[in-house]
């Protein structure tokens, strides 16, 4: 042995051993031979080959032939993409430009490959390099490979479902939501995509089970083609259609799992005899792949989605099915919360349908029209609410509230207002009296709201506007809680706001409320309405209200013309509150709709009475009113006289029913009772119960009226007015 500069023993000088390759002065330990270079490459995990500059390959490790399921003898001399001669790997063509670009440039670069290997898609990432001699000279290029297929499908998926997430549930429509889902699917690996809903999930009802029909019958809601008009499709766009338990999809969906399968002539066999316009289909646009995946969400089945390849050469594979089956998993949520948010508004629309008036109250005081607008911040349901409640005398009780807030809470908050409204108003309440009524009510809702109600919503804050029309004497008597000031429009062109007391809101409790009396002449406008209408964002609410002036007074050919242009000028196309508008068009009783007269306070006047109202019934033409108008004027005055006091007055009104009024000077309630079998007394106001509609009293600073009102005979015809 001999001893370098270092000190370090070597070999023997003259053993004949190659002298060790030195890195930066430093002697490497051992240097591989050729064979043993070999042997290092053939081991390698990844596949390895070298071009020459015929572009041919000339070498090739045994990681990069078992990538193509060859041998590496049977691959040289085999072209950049070829499995044999003649025969290139479906995506491998353009791998031989790269590889002639690096032989020309001398620069190497990565490429990326989409390459078909026996049915299925795989990614590879090359790296290819220039190989140069000791003269510098490209010979050849080495191709060192990488497959990256599940990383491209993860970056893939990632990929889609993040634009799923951003695309899809974009709008809580259900029909949307499964046009969102057919229109990503086609752009990203789909070539024809239906999307079938069951029927009771487009009503917001809960879906039904699935596992014991025979035939589960589907909406077609969405479908998408890459080939314009969706040729495809056997079934159009929003046609019920039906799938066998039994055929592919019915296993599908009872299973709950997605499937996947090759249309091959077998099935098509099967398709044919199950379903053969659908088999006609698929070999008419020659669909070679198909995907089943059911719509299921919180474990209930919403419906399918089918997924169809025909363009894209390749058959679907399992990457494709975990694709398909996550980007409907989060459709079917936006789905199932779009099913749920139809439901619930439905409901609460219902609600507040069933809460407002339908149909215009019978009664010939006013003409009324109304609108209601909700806000368009919430569930489309408020509040507000309006109004007409028919009133003994021919009066008519006119109504405009709001409930502070929005939605459901809200809805049925003002549905217990607007029944104790009326419930109050069938007492014939004074204006004043009745809000005061109604302000320790809703004291006693806050009351009876826990500390801790979910709703977080109480109902003090509300406002109310109430007023009485009387037709006979063209008064109308007004009170409000907190609510704007009502507007009226007279026929002599002026137009002003009404001013009331002011009332505080209903729920403070400790304050008074008062009325304000006003004659309408005939024919006035009057325009009750809640604070959205001029409370609008960005408006003045002084410009809203002089606004407001100048429309009701314009002429109009009709209420619901005026109605139309108020809101359509006031009203914004998505108010940020609710707004409510009643307009009441005043009519009067003529003297031939009504007869009164002062009685003195004498048994003696009651048959003068009956007579009076007899001859009266006469005039008008119901001959076949007389008797029990007679027996009622009979019984009402007797009671005045009897229990009452002066001054004494009988009225007939002739409106949408006859009414009888018998007022006295006292305040004495009547009380109805059941006579027994001997006593002489105690059957006259059960006798008035009994022959009309219905009867009552209201209450005058002076003293009562008793009334009672029948329906008209032949009330259709015998108005000659």
């Amino acid at each position: 042995m001999s001893m370098d500069e270092t000190g370090r023993e070597g070999p023997p000088a003259d053993s004949g051993e190659p002298t060790p390759a030195t890195v930066g002065g430093r002697p490497l330990a051992y240097v591989p031979s050729e064979d043993e270079r070999c042997r290092i490459l053939e081991q390698l995990p990844v596949p390895v080959a070298y071009f020459g500059r015929d572009q041919l390959l000339a070498m090739a490790n045994l990681a990069a032939a078992d990538s193509v399921s060859r041998t590496e003898e049977s691959m040289l001399g085999l072209r950049p993409g070829e499995i044999e001669p003649g025969l290139f790997l479906e995506g491998g063509k353009g791998l031989a430009e790269a590889i002639d670009r690096v032989l020309r440039t001398g620069q190497g670069e990565p490429y990326e490959s989409h390459l078909m290997v026996e049915g299925s898609e795989h990614i590879w990432q090359a790296a290819m390099s220039p190989v140069r001699n000791a003269a510098g000279e490209v010979q050849g290029v080495s191709v060192v490979t990488l497959d990256t297929t599940d990383q491209f499908w993860a970056r893939r998926r990632l990929a889609v479902l993040n634009k799923a997430s951003m695309r899809i549930g974009s709008t809580l429509d259900v029909g949307r939501t499964a046009e969102e889902l057919a229109e990503l699917a086609i752009e990203d690996f789909a070539d024809f995509v239906t999307v079938d809903l069951l029927s009771e999930v487009l009503t917001g009802d809960e879906a039904r089970s699935v596992l014991h029909r025979d035939s589960i019958s589907f909406h077609r809601v969405a479908q998408r083609s890459v080939l314009e008009g969706c040729p495809e499709s056997v079934v159009p766009l929003g046609e019920i259609h039906a799938y066998d338990r039994d055929s592919v999809v019915g296993r599908a969906l009872i299973q709950g799992e997605p499937a996947r399968m090759t249309v091959d002539d077998e099935a098509l066999r099967r398709w044919k005899t199950d379903e053969p316009e659908r088999s006609r289909s698929m070999r008419e646009q020659k669909i070679h792949s198909v995907m089943v995946v059911p719509l299921r969400a919180r474990g209930i089945t919403l419906g399918t989605t089918l997924f169809c390849r025909h363009r894209t050469p390749g058959a679907f594979g399992a990457a494709d099915l975990q694709l398909a089956a996550e980007l409907v998993s989060r459709a079917a949520v936006c789905v199932d919360n779009a099913r749920r948010y139809t439901r619930e508004r439905a409901t609460a629309l219902a609600l507040q349908r069933s809460l407002l008036p339908r149909r215009a109250a019978r009664q010939k005081a006013v003409e009324v029209t109304a609108r209601y607008l909700p806000n368009t911040n919430g569930a489309g349901i408020g509040g507000d609410w309006f109004d007409v409640i028919p009133l003994s005398g021919a009066r008519v009780a006119l109504v405009v509230g709001d409930v502070v807030g929005h939605g459901l809470h809200a809805s049925a908050t003002m549905g217990r207002l607007r029944t104790a409204v009326r419930t109050l108003a069938d007492v014939d309440l004074s204006p004043e009296e009745l809000l005061t009524q109604l302000d320790d009510l809703v004291l006693t809702l806050d009351r009876e709201q826990p500390a801790d109600s979910p709703e977080g919503v109480q109902v003090a804050g509300a406002t109310c506007l109430y007023a009485v029309y009387d037709p006979a004497t063209g008064h109308c008597m007004m009170a409000r809680a907190g609510h704007p000031e009502p507007v009226v429009a007279r026929p002599d062109g002026t137009v002003e706001q009404l001013r009331l007391p002011s009332g505080p809101p209903l729920g403070v409790g400790g304050l008074a409320f008062e009325a304000a009396e006003f004659e309408l002449p005939e024919g006035s406008r009057l325009a009750l309405y809640t604070d959205g209408l001029i409370e609008t964002a960005g408006r003045d609410t002084d410009h809203a209200l002089a606004e407001l002036r100048d429309l009701l007074g314009r002429p109009a050919h009709s209420l619901e013309e005026a109605c139309d242009t108020v809101m359509d000028a006031l009203v914004p196309e998505q108010p940020n509150d609710d707004v409510a508008l009643l307009l009441a068009r005043t009519r009067r009783l003529d003297a031939g709709h009504y007869a009164s007269w002062d009685l003195p306070s004498d048994p003696a006047v009651v048959s003068n009475a009956r007579k009076r109202a007899a001859a009266q019934l006469a005039a008008w033409g119901l001959d076949d009113a007389v008797f029990t108008t007679e027996l009622v004027v009979s019984e009402l005055v007797t009671n005045a006289i009897r229990y009452g006091g002066d001054p004494i007055r009988l009225r007939l009104i002739r409106d949408t029913a006859l009414i009888c009024e018998v007022f006295d000077g006292s305040s004495t309630a009547p009380h109805l009772r059941r006579a027994r079998i001997f006593d002489e007394g105690g059957r006259g106001l059960l006798l008035v119960a009994s022959l009309t509609e219905r009867w009552g009293t209201r209450y005058t600073g002076t003293g009562k009226t008793i009334w009672a009102e029948q329906p008209l005979p032949g009330s259709e015809e015998a108005d000659p007015a």
